[in-house]
């Protein structure tokens, strides 16, 4: 994706990685907004995008409804039957 530009709109129905994933994710992301431990509750699943922001550099950071924390890019897919 080109800096600045999000994959996933507000309002976008997004399925959160699996929970072996995540774990990946969190042991190897060492740079800005890390995962939660709370956050591997959430694997597997689906949820509304809330909010979009962008870290200094155009990585994009997205709020989810009623989840806690910032997620990245990376630990989401578009929900399975949404467009």
């Amino acid at each position: 994706m080109p800096a600045y530009a999000e994959r996933f709109p507000v309002g976008s129905e997004v399925q959160v990685a699996d929970a072996a994933t995540l774990k990946r994710f969190r042991a190897t992301w060492h740079l800005h907004n890390p995962l939660l431990p709370e956050q591997l509750a959430w694997a597997s699943k689906r949820v509304v995008v809330a909010k979009v922001g962008f870290y200094h550099g155009g990585d994009p950071l997205y709020v989810l409804r009623g989840v806690p924390g910032v997620w990245h890019e990376q630990c989401l897919t578009l929900a399975d039957g949404a467009t």
